[in-house]
């Protein structure tokens, strides 16, 4: 997530530099072939061009918009993980005691299943990160070698590579046991058997009474809506925005942009009659028109994955040393890990 109010002209054109190249060279090959053999037929007029460019901006509308949506239903999702872990922390704390077994327990003994229950819980927050994180084959980074190399780089400048991204590797051992870690490692979905594991020792606490009926009732209630806002996030995760609705967005400005020159070229060759070479005055307008619209599919194709590590995608990271903060408060814990700074103006 970017956390100046505003883009920087570096960011910007690093963001979308390389593009402004291509709109330059294309903008002068057609202006120079123009000037050069006056082909009247290459003439557009610009109704039928400014249809095109109307049409284009509507459907890349349409793409942002639903970009959009992808993204902050991601947010509202993890919005919810929040609130719900905090729950779990503070249910898990109050409920979970000796009001009803008949031989009473040490403060000792209760924190260390409330730990157990937390700390599982937190092992939980960063595995389902680190599964949101794994490529899929419609995300940046699976186009081509170049393209690929491109995001590696891009990652690595503005992305999950900002940070030390080894939190879950090494932080799950120490928050799980070695035991159960070995286990639930190998899983093919470890977020989805660590939530199970939790619903088995609420099994295992009412079997011993430290919890009643009605109170396991409630913490597997908490459990089940960890599945149901991990099933969301997977939803997101595992079902791009349908590719016809993406990929086509690309080639409408790829035919626009194509065409723009054609028309812009006999319309400042006019002018050429008053002002001298204005037909040149094609290639600024050309590329500054192109640009727009290619920022406006940037945008929409870099907001449609919200989990894929780049700098505008959830700030999962932050969000989970958050929750990990607030549970251990709960357990009464003074060393703390700090919160997650952002590095480069962006948070993670």
């Amino acid at each position: 997530m970017y956390v100046k109010k505003n883009f920087s002209l570096f960011n910007i054109l690093r963001f979308s530099g390389i593009h402004i190249i291509w709109l330059t060279v294309w903008a002068v090959a057609v202006t120079v072939f123009y000037e050069t053999f006056h082909f009247e037929w290459l003439e557009i007029p610009w109704l039928p061009l400014s249809v095109i460019g109307t049409a284009v901006a509507f459907y890349i509308g349409f793409k942002n918009n639903s970009s959009y949506d992808r993204m902050w239903e991601a947010r509202k999702i993890w919005g919810a993980i929040v609130n719900s872990s905090r729950m779990w922390g503070t249910t898990v704390k109050g409920f979970v005691t000796d009001q009803f077994t008949p031989e009473n327990y040490s403060k000792k003994e209760l924190h260390n299943i409330h730990q157990r229950l937390m700390y599982r819980h937190i092992a939980w927050l960063y595995t389902l990160r680190s599964q949101l994180l794994i490529p899929t084959p419609w995300e940046h980074g699976s186009e081509g070698r170049m393209a690929d190399l491109y995001i590696k780089r891009r990652k690595k400048s503005f992305g999950v590579g900002l940070f030390e991204d080894d939190i879950t590797e090494i932080e799950i051992e120490k928050l799980l046991g070695k035991k159960e870690c070995d286990k639930v490692i190998n899983y093919q979905n470890t977020a989805t058997q660590l939530i199970d594991n939790q619903s088995q020792e609420l099994k295992n606490l009412r079997k011993t009474d430290l919890i009643d009926d009605f109170r396991h009732m409630e913490l597997q209630k908490i459990l089940n809506d960890f599945y149901t806002h991990q099933g969301k996030a997977e939803r997101i995760k595992k079902f791009p925005l349908p590719r016809q609705y993406s990929s086509s967005s690309f080639i409408f400005v790829g035919i626009f942009i194509f065409l723009l020159p054609f028309g812009l070229a006999p319309a400042f060759h006019e002018m050429g009659e008053q002002a001298h070479h204005g037909v040149w005055l094609t290639v600024p307008f050309t590329v500054l028109i192109g640009w727009v619209y290619v920022m406006m599919e940037l945008i929409g194709d870099y907001s449609e994955n919200p989990f894929e590590g780049l700098g505008n995608d959830i700030p999962m990271l932050s969000l989970c040393r958050v929750i990990e903060i607030d549970l251990r408060e709960i357990l009464g814990e003074t060393e703390l890990p700090p919160k997650i700074q952002p590095v480069d103006n962006v948070l993670m």
